[in-house]
């Protein structure tokens, strides 16, 4: 087998007891349930810290039972059902968008593949389980998800969560491509789609140093996949009301909002997995600590990276303003998937001179090479473009009609409204009175109005 291959060993998997295997799905959930009550206060409190105001101080010390009081609220308030709405799918689609969302943790490693710690006495995985093609479980994971969102925009019978759930759809089908080809370009450097053998493939260096490229589409995707701001248009309240959440309320709306916590903690997961080493102890640490990546210690690096990859979305939400319907669809349509497309190409191209021992110098002229055609080709293609609009803008243009059609439209881009007549300035008008034209009345010679004295 090539030695840049990974042969992804899951022998250890699949061996602990039953009960072993309930205590480690128990704690995948609380950590979970655990992260996102601290991040919805986290976030009220570093938003609140951006925007220099106080935040949530009063349930707990410093206010960090906020979300608890929250939760429990919501349960206690009057569960509304729509009359115009199908009962069934309305009920079944918040259950739809929660429960993939606490799916996707199972695969996700904690630690070394090892039996490195001991549960009760049994040596076993910080893992619940992993897969072959664990990542592949993972996208399916999340795309089911989505179903919850469509189906409560769908069955609500309303105008305004019909539009919610719409947009939803197209903004998954646009981010996800990009993010598809993200997750290729690991799977080509890995050679594995195990979550426990891309970690262990980063042990001389991460992957955001091999490919940024990767980790940049990756991160912009996920803020998409997760409807989370500026790319939250599912939820514009300025235009949808409360979109597809909008006829929601008491715990079914909670668990909307619960779905897409545990969906910002489970991208973040996947980034740290990815891309950041997952649970192995950053650079300067690893380098005179043998034991950082042994033990429980793995846990604790996975857990800041987590962290601070949930900052990095409340940052976003605190600067960015919500971007239009129609920047979003372009980013998605015709920049991250060109981009990640193009990006995959030259990644493959890389591994597949590494795998036939080429050395680094060859390889970067064959790239280079590469990189200047494609230069090439664009800036000829842009000559001829520029050339064609040069010969439409003088090719004459119809008169644009703004009646035409019988109502009042708006000039398209390159159509100019027909000039507006104008009255005569008031000197070079005639007045015109009952005596005739020729009276003494008619004013006099500087174009003044006479006056009736």
């Amino acid at each position: 087998m090539s030695p840049f291959l990974a042969a992804e060993d899951l022998s250890l998997f699949g061996r602990d007891p039953w009960w072993l295997v309930v205590v480690k799905a128990v704690f995948c959930f609380a950590f979970l349930m655990l992260t996102v009550l601290l991040s919805i206060v986290w976030e009220r409190k570093v938003v609140a810290w951006m925007q220099l105001r106080i935040g949530p101080n009063r349930h707990g010390p410093w206010g960090m039972l906020q979300s608890l009081a929250d939760g429990v609220k919501l349960m206690l308030k009057e569960d509304v059902v729509v009359k115009r709405a199908d009962k069934v799918i309305y009920v079944l689609a918040p259950i739809v968008a929660a429960i993939p969302a606490c799916m996707a943790i199972a695969v996700i490693p904690f630690g070394p593949a090892g039996n490195e710690i001991s549960i009760f006495g049994h040596r076993t995985t910080m893992q619940l389980t992993d897969l072959p093609i664990a990542m592949l479980y993972i996208l399916a994971v999340a795309s089911v998800g989505i179903y919850g969102i469509v189906l409560a925009g769908w069955s609500s019978g309303s105008t305004y969560p019909l539009l919610g759930g719409l947009r939803s759809c197209a903004q998954m089908i646009s981010y996800e491509i990009a993010m598809g080809a993200a997750f290729a370009s690991v799977f080509l450097y890995s050679g594995s789609m195990s979550t426990s053998a891309i970690v262990e493939q980063q042990h001389d260096r991460w992957y955001i140093l091999l490919l940024p490229v990767s980790f940049v589409l990756y991160v912009i995707t996920m803020v998409g996949e997760t409807n989370r701001a500026p790319f939250d248009m599912p939820e514009s309240e300025g235009d949808l009301v409360g979109g597809f959440n909008t006829e929601y309320s008491s715990i079914k709306f909670a668990l909307f909002m619960l779905a897409e916590y545990m969906n910002m903690v489970t991208v973040s997961a996947v980034t740290a997995t990815l891309f950041l080493g997952g649970w192995r102890a950053p650079w300067p640490i690893s380098t005179f600590w043998e034991g950082a990546n042994h033990g429980w210690w793995p846990m604790l690096w996975f857990v800041i990276k987590v962290q601070l990859l949930l900052f990095f979305f409340i940052w976003l939400r605190g600067t960015l303003p919500r971007v239009r319907y129609d920047q979003l669809m372009k980013l998605g349509w015709k920049v991250l998937i060109p981009v990640s497309v193009v990006w995959l190409m030259l990644v493959a191209t890389v591994r597949v001179l590494r795998n036939e021992n080429y050395d680094f110098a060859d390889i970067a002229l064959y790239v280079g090479g590469g990189v200047l055609a494609l230069l090439l080709i664009s800036f000829v293609a842009d000559m001829f473009r520029d050339k064609a609009k040069t010969a439409e803008q003088q090719a004459p243009q119809p008169a644009f009609d703004p009646l035409a059609g019988g109502f009042p439209v708006p000039p398209l881009p390159g159509q100019q409204l027909p000039a507006v007549p104008r009255r005569r300035p008031r000197q070079e008008r005639e007045l015109i009175v009952s005596g005739g034209v020729d009276t003494v009345s008619d004013g006099t010679s500087d174009g003044k109005e006479a006056s009736d004295g």
